[in-house]
């Protein structure tokens, strides 16, 4: 056990005098963030730039962290005052830097109430989120609030003691609306398509259920900006920590790992005092969608791509699995059939952008787990792959690679990979698929047939598009007779 002390505000001056650390008074900060879903991503991205931008003199965007589900984030960062370390890691160079920027997390559920009066502060000007797809409560199939969910109907009976994100947000613009304080700016960070519309369907839509007056106030005064965040962030394991303190002397149970490379971009639209990120790099656009999408139909679904084919062919992480020369073709010729879907973006030269994705993926010292990104695929393929593949069948395209991809994910369903061991498949429709698979008995035509028949993800179109059924059925077959090596090998 370790015997080193944590960090915190009393241990700052014990580091070792290279690592940086936050330039400005931390207790002078006023909070002008709440942010909803403190994971690593969060810490090495949104907060890294309020970090920046304070250090670069701008005071009062200090945020109050909102863990949603588990006590565990607070149970890191609180005793450490907030204080964690982000390890940059770029081949064998790390740099190790101290972020200040946030100064608690509280916990949604237990500590509502001092959520809601966050909310309701006149120092609060932005509310900002990374709570990942599910975390909206919309029902897939129309994009609205999904009301037969439970953590909905849970706190549409509660009242004041919300705790799923539309709760939390609409209980808290009441509070400001009450307080006339002026109204809020909800930023999205999640990796969904026209974020911030999804933002705003979940909080007025469980307005219009519970105060029609509000969710018109909502509408008419309050700004929901889409963004697009990019920053690989992998998990962060013991090993990472233990090997921190050994470095810095200090316990950080917070610290995350990440690449030099950062991407903010995001829409030039607020109801209230603005941050000025773009101080901290920030970009500042009139249309997102542009880079956003790029970003899901290019890193995202290359990433999908490596999570189960690279898997299931016995890759731990991605920097193993772009480095084997037929995965890395595949790759290749996906984005050739995404790119094809995309629109010229002002600023985005999709050569040099693919070029850097290559360079990025590449990087060993990441040690990016390819089951991570596995988890929750039901929720990432259609915004990264099926919406894609739609656009290339209307247009009379084919989509093999697509396809390739679509199919891998099929066979990841199963929970054992092709030496026979078994893994959890962690998503939010696992008890669904393997329902589904059941009677299938590892028939490729039969599963591709069941799997289409799960209209969260897939639209029932492509039940009926031969092609599409062709091309699936000829992959996963592949992949459950040769496996995903030998498949990739003989098709690059």
């Amino acid at each position: 056990m370790s015997r080193a002390p944590r960090l915190s505000s009393a241990t700052l001056t014990q580091l070792p005098p290279q690592i940086m650390r936050p330039g400005y008074d931390r207790a002078a900060q006023k909070t002008g963030c709440v942010h909803f879903g403190v994971g690593a991503f969060h810490r090495a991205h949104q907060a890294s730039y309020f970090d920046a931008l304070m250090n670069a003199g701008k005071s009062d965007w200090q945020v109050l962290g909102v863990s949603m589900r588990s006590p565990a984030v607070g149970d890191q960062l609180n005793p450490q005052d907030g204080l964690f370390t982000v390890n940059v890691r770029d081949g064998a160079q790390n740099r190790l830097q101290v972020v200040g920027s946030i100064r608690e997390v509280v916990l949604a559920g237990k500590d509502s109430r001092r959520i809601i009066d966050a909310l309701a502060s006149p120092d609060v000007s932005l509310a900002t989120i990374t709570v990942t797809e599910k975390g909206y409560c919309l029902a897939p199939a129309t994009g609205a609030l999904d009301l037969a969910n439970a953590a909905i109907a849970r706190d549409m009976e509660s009242g004041m003691t919300p705790s799923s994100l539309p709760g939390l947000l609409c209980a808290g613009l009441a509070a400001r609306r009450a307080a006339n304080a002026r109204p809020l700016t909800i930023l999205s960070c999640d990796n969904l398509s026209n974020n911030g519309v999804a933002a705003r369907q979940a909080v007025v839509g469980f307005a219009a259920e519970t105060n029609e007056d509000l969710a018109r106030w909502i509408e008419r005064e309050c700004a929901f900006p889409s963004s697009m965040v990019d920053r690989i962030v992998p998990a962060t394991t013991q090993a990472d920590i233990d090997a921190l303190e050994r470095k810095i002397g200090l316990r950080d149970e917070a610290t995350v790992s990440t690449e030099p490379f950062s991407q903010w971009v995001v829409e030039d639209r607020f109801a209230a005092r603005r941050p000025p990120l773009d101080m901290a790099g920030v970009q500042f656009t009139s249309d997102v969608a542009g880079w956003e999408h790029a970003k899901l139909r290019l890193l995202n679904a290359a990433h999908s791509s490596m999570a189960y084919l690279g898997a299931l062919a016995g890759f731990d992480f991605i920097h193993e699995a772009i480095a084997f020369p037929p995965l890395k073709a595949h790759v290749e010729a996906l984005w050739d059939e995404q790119e094809a879907t995309l629109r010229p973006t002002p600023g985005l030269n999709m050569r040099e952008y693919r070029v850097r994705l290559l360079e990025r993926f590449s990087n060993p010292a990441l040690h990016h787990r390819t089951r991570q990104i596995a988890m929750d695929g039901s929720q990432k393929l259609p915004p990264r792959l099926v919406a894609p593949l739609r656009e290339r069948r209307r247009s009379g395209l084919t989509c093999p690679n697509q396809c390739l991809v679509i199919a891998a994910w099929m066979r990841w369903q199963l929970g054992q990979d092709e030496t026979g061991r078994a893994y959890t498949v962690d998503d939010p429709l696992a008890n669904e698929t393997r329902r589904r698979l059941r009677d299938t008995h590892g028939d490729p035509q039969a599963m591709v047939h069941a799997l289409l028949g799960v209209e969260s993800v897939f639209p029932p179109v492509l039940a009926s598009d031969d092609n599409v059924v062709g091309e699936l059925t000829r992959s996963l077959g592949s992949l459950l007779n040769l496996g995903a090596r030998e498949t990739l090998s003989r098709r690059f």
